[in-house]
């Protein structure tokens, strides 16, 4: 449920007339958002704006209908409205996408940045690979994108993508605006791989 305000203040008139936006979520709606934002980030795809990987834009749309249903709430348009039909869509993307793998290897990935101290670092490079469950990290600065952007290339052309393995370079800027808007859920995808699970079952 999205509530929107118009900001009014009898003290100071400098922001008279904005709007807020409120969300209200349960915490399953949370923790899909939550996700959503997390393979955004490290696909450099604005997926919650529907733009992006079409078998990851549909998957998280089937996975919000199957979470609507649990809810007692209207599927997503486009889906089906059966139970029974939207898991086994749901089994076939995930399996496609390697989901459980992806999202657990990301959301480790995330962890092991923020413990990792690369003294003025603006920018990380990770190698993943969820099935030998390997994470690498390097830090560079800002004047060394040039330096970060080659190796980048390097490691993404010695990865085997057969195995799920990708090499993704994030700023430290999109770490920091994922963190902000997930305060309470960041690094942790686990709520939203365990509902996964759950309907996979």
């Amino acid at each position: 449920m999205h509530l929107i305000y118009r900001y009014f203040s009898d003290r100071s008139d400098d922001y008279n007339g904005l709007l807020i936006e409120v969300q209200l979520r349960s915490l399953l709606q949370h923790a899909w958002a939550t996700a959503v934002e997390t393979v955004g980030t490290f696909l450099k795809q604005s997926l919650k704006s529907s733009q992006g990987h079409e078998e990851w834009l549909r998957f998280f749309v089937v996975m919000s209908s199957v979470l609507a249903l649990r809810e007692k709430t209207s599927v997503a348009p486009g889906t089906s409205p059966k139970r029974v039909d939207l898991i086994k869509e749901l089994r076939k993307l995930a399996i496609t996408l390697d989901v459980q793998r992806r999202l657990q290897a990301y959301g480790d990935t995330l962890k092991a940045l923020e413990d990792t101290s690369v003294a003025h670092a603006q920018y990380f490079l990770m190698a993943l690979d969820p099935r030998a469950d390997t994470i690498t990290i390097r830090g560079f600065t800002k004047s060394e994108l040039g330096q970060a952007t080659s190796q980048y290339l390097v490691v993404e052309k010695s990865l085997d993508e057969s195995n799920g393995a990708e090499a993704v370079l994030v700023s430290v800027d999109s770490i920091a605006a994922l963190k902000r808007a997930y305060p309470n859920y960041f690094l942790d995808t686990r709520a939203f791989l365990a509902a996964v699970q759950q309907e996979l079952k």
